[in-house]
Parts: structure tokens; C-alpha cells; sequence
């Protein structure tokens, strides 16, 4: 297809709040879309090509220019630290990275221990708050780690705040908010610029009036 563009994006919340956004930007998705099993779902109506990844991998996707676009959330790149670029907040599927643990509790004073997903964000958070950690990377279930004594703390994504409650966990600080956005793979950038600017400014529109809302 004739200037095709390859987007990837995470399946699930994302997924679905962003394919809502392109259409409200005048996109046509067929309906079929949004339940699609499919990991490569072609749009040739508007010459899209969409990879469906696990949210960690878009960015990687977008570096190594098998996607020329993806959505990410602030939270991925912000731990992924991937040479990429990003053109547009999308202000969507809005949280948060906090500092969560068992109430009452004191961090370790001879070995702290930090359980999370994001090993580089929770490093360099303690590090500007001058506290030395140990920081044990989980891929799931980070609310479990305090709760069996494997970690003082958990740093992790927080939406509502009802799985930490749940659990008997209490947020202790937030470090930053999150919200997705729209990243570009740099070659693609110069080389497919009047496209991606097109699809930036019809996003933007969008994005602007919802806001104003």
C-alpha cells in the first residue's frame, strides 16, 4: 500500500481509548477493530498497518522502525528510555507511578528492599530522595510482595487506587503522572513527515477540544 504507516499499540485500556481517539480524529476503523484477536490488523482504507504488542514492547517496536508510530504510555518510555521521539500527549488513560506499601510500616533502615516493574524509574526516584535501595523486579502481582515480606515497598501504576486497597495497601507518595502518548520512530519522522504531521494535527484538534470540555 502507497505510504502505508505502520502503528503499534498496546492491547487493552489503551488500545481501546486510542482507536476512540483516531476515530473521533476522522479516521475510519471498521467496527471489527476493536475485537480483533489478530496481532497485525491492516486498515487499508487509510493505508494504516497496526502491531498489537504487550505495552513494554511498543517502544521497542517504534526504535527499531518495524512500527513508524506507537502509543505508549509515559510510564514505558520513561523506563524504556528508548531513542525515539515523542510528538503528542494524547491525555489519555490517565494514572500514576506511586510509592505504595503496608500501612504504618518503615522502610528497612539496614536493607530496603523496593519490588516493582519499573526497576529504572523506582532506582533513580530513591536516588533523588538520597535513600540506597535494593530494588527486585517483578513482572506481576507487585501488591504481593509486601504483603510475603519480599519487599518494604512496591512502586507500580496506580489508576484508581482499589487494587492497592484491596490488598491492605496504602500509597505512601506519587513520583509522576501518566498519561499516553504519541511516539515516532526518528527515520520515519523525516521520511514520512507529511503523514505523521497530518494524523499530529488531526490528534491534536481532538485532544485540544477535549480539554476545553
Amino acid at each position: 500500500m502507497k505510504d502505508l504507516l505502520t502503528i503499534a499499540m498496546p492491547k487493552g485500556r489503551i488500545f481501546e481509548e486510542a482507536a476512540e481517539l483516531l476515530r473521533q480524529a476522522g479516521f475510519d476503523l471498521p467496527p471489527e477493530f476493536d475485537d480483533s484477536r489478530k496481532l497485525i490488523i491492516d486498515v487499508e482504507e487509510e493505508r494504516f498497518q497496526f502491531i498489537l504488542a504487550k505495552p513494554m514492547d511498543v517502544p521497542t517496536y517504534v526504535e527499531h522502525g518495524v512500527a513508524d508510530l506507537g502509543i505508549a504510555g509515559k510510564d514505558v518510555m520513561l523506563e524504556e528510555e528508548r531513542d525515539i521521539y515523542e510528538l503528542l500527549d494524547l491525555k489519555i488513560s490517565a494514572c500514576y507511578l506511586a510509592v505504595a506499601g503496608i500501612p504504618g510500616t518503615k522502610m528497612n533502615e539496614v536493607a530496603p528492599k523496593v519490588a516493582t516493574k519499573y526497576p529504572n524509574v523506582a532506582a533513580a526516584y530513591f536516588r533523588e530522595q538520597g535513600e540506597q535501595v535494593e530494588i527486585i523486579k517483578l513482572n506481576g502481582s507487585i501488591e504481593l510482595a509486601p504483603l510475603i515480606g519480599l519487599s518494604d515497598r512496591i512502586v507500580d501504576i496506580v489508576s484508581t487506587g482499589r487494587t492497592l486497597k484491596e490488598n491492605g495497601l496504602v500509597e505512601y507518595e506519587q513520583i509522576v503522572g501518566i498519561t499516553s502518548r504519541l511516539i515516532v520512530n526518528p527515520v520515519s519522522y523525516r521520511i514520512k513527515d507529511k503523514r505523521i504531521s497530518e494524523i499530529v494535527d488531526k490528534l491534536s484538534r481532538v485532544v485540544n477540544e477535549q480539554a476545553a470540555q
